[in-house]
């Protein structure tokens, strides 16, 4: 049986979010360990090059975990997929003639349309995209030394 609505999110992002729905927050939720998160040495070339761009600004925002490894790495292969069907379609263009003279798709074009489907799924779980990004405010912006913690007082100073 599926699961209905949509897929809760996670508390630690609904606290960088301000919890803009205020509902009660999951307090039981379990924490992944943060550990030593290397590149996995079965990765395709370039999907490592992506893990290295990405993987330390991840990890230092708390998004990437050990728990998370198995979803970044499928976001790295899927972008070496993508990056290796663009290359292909870049150099030999996307269509093609049959012997028998009809015009043709290459097979390039729908792997690196799935391949981007799988990244923008992956992308938006670890806050990628700009929308994704302009949902969370991160821990202690805007925070002045002596700032009061009052939600009333922080309220006040905002409307005046």
């Amino acid at each position: 049986m599926a699961t209905r609505g949509r897929k809760p999110k996670p508390t630690a992002l609904k606290v960088l979010e301000g919890n803009p729905g205020k509902r009660p927050l999951n307090e039981n939720e379990p924490i992944p360990p943060k550990g030593s998160i290397k590149c996995p040495s079965w990765l395709l070339p370039e999907a490592k090059k992506e893990w290295k761009r990405l993987a330390p600004s991840l990890e230092a925002m708390g998004v990437l975990t050990m728990a998370d490894l198995t979803a970044f790495e499928g976001y790295c292969q899927a972008y070496a997929r993508w990056r290796e069907a663009e290359d292909f379609l870049t150099q030999h263009g996307s269509i093609f003639k049959t012997p028998s003279g009809y015009v043709q798709q290459v097979p390039q074009v729908s792997i690196a349309q799935q391949n981007l489907k799988i990244m923008q799924s992956f992308c938006s779980e670890f806050g990628l995209t700009p929308a994704t990004r302009a949902r969370i405010i991160a821990a202690g912006s805007g925070k002045e030394d002596g700032a009061s913690d009052d939600p009333m007082e922080q309220l006040l100073k905002g409307a005046w």
